[in-house]
């Protein structure tokens, strides 16, 4: 008998300390979800509702049922929009993710040369991003910008393109000016992840014998597992919405081939006055969003992350 109210009394103090720090969690919590909700589950909430009336932005909404929903099955522009949001969701993380990495490992060293290199990189995420994309507009102007003034100065004709009048050619130009503005913020995530790896992995490995390149695909990479899940979480969640550089420079032209789902939605709201049916792009866009995120988070392993300094000891 003795023993059992012991046990009894352990499991009590154990049942009791889980709900201690249950509450503490939810008390550490509360600032946190209070802002979520407030700044992303009401929106959002609204948005929803919102999708299913008809609204002009005067007056009072009118129910619309799912018709709004029906609009966006049956409309191509909306169709190709998705498309192109897609490619240019995968093509920045081609892009961005190989040399963001590059330059976060290159940069992650000791010497002192290296610091003022990855100052340097940092520099286009410091610049604004209208800033960027009326720089990158008239410097690819094909008849006064700084690139058909180079091409002419050292003929060159391959540099003399209408680099955002081209239907094969724009897509690309925005996704590389994309990536040079945020491959620097980036390089950083990396360049963090990088000097969290115990060199004493590096050591054991170089003492059995591993190349440089053995220590980047056995070492290197796996430690890194986390950095890429988080970096390709941001990467790919914020290339969903990409909007100012495009709006300026482009307008989604020539013709749709940069028209992305978010400059879909604006013009479908401030130019077209339909906010029912631009709440239904609103809430494809979050939905796409969450699903990926929850994704990357499932088949990377990121939701049980443990220490990135693990097999250390």
């Amino acid at each position: 008998m003795t023993a059992g109210a012991a046990t009894r009394r352990t499991g009590a103090r154990t049942t009791a300390a889980h709900r201690g720090s249950a509450l503490a969690d939810l008390v550490g919590l509360a600032p946190a979800m209070a802002l979520f909700g407030i700044f992303i589950g009401v929106p959002l909430l609204g948005a929803v509702v919102l999708s299913f009336f008809h609204w002009n932005g005067l007056g009072s909404p009118h129910w619309a049922g799912g018709a709004n929903w029906a609009q966006f099955v049956h409309d191509p522009i909306a169709g190709q929009s998705l498309a192109v949001t897609a490619k240019v969701v995968a093509l920045s993380w081609v892009v961005q993710t190989p040399i963001s990495m590059a330059l976060g490992l290159f940069t992650a060293g000791r010497a002192r040369y290296r610091s003022v290199y990855a100052t340097l990189y940092v520099l286009p995420l410091l610049l604004s991003t209208a800033g960027i994309a009326l720089m990158w507009e008239a410097l690819l102007d094909p008849n006064f910008g700084g690139v058909a003034a180079l091409a002419r100065s050292v003929h060159l004709e391959l540099l003399r393109q209408n680099w955002l009048g081209s239907a094969n050619l724009t897509l690309y130009v925005i996704v590389a000016i994309i990536s040079w503005q945020f491959i620097p913020f980036h390089t950083l995530l990396y360049q963090m992840g990088r000097r969290q790896i115990p060199e004493v992995l590096y050591e054991a490995a170089t003492l059995d014998g591993a190349t440089g390149r053995q220590l980047f695909w056995r070492v290197t990479l796996p430690q890194l597992r986390y950095t890429i899940a988080t970096s390709s979480t941001l990467m790919v969640v914020g290339a969903l919405t990409y909007f100012d550089i495009i709006y300026i420079m482009t307008n989604g032209g020539p013709g749709y081939t940069t028209r992305v789902l978010s400059l879909d939605m604006y013009q479908a709201a401030f130019l077209q006055n339909q906010f029912g049916y631009a709440s239904v792009l609103a809430v494809v866009l979050g939905v796409v969003g969450v699903g990926i995120a929850l994704a990357l988070v499932r088949f990377t392993g990121f939701g049980s992350m443990g220490s990135q300094q693990e097999g250390a000891t």
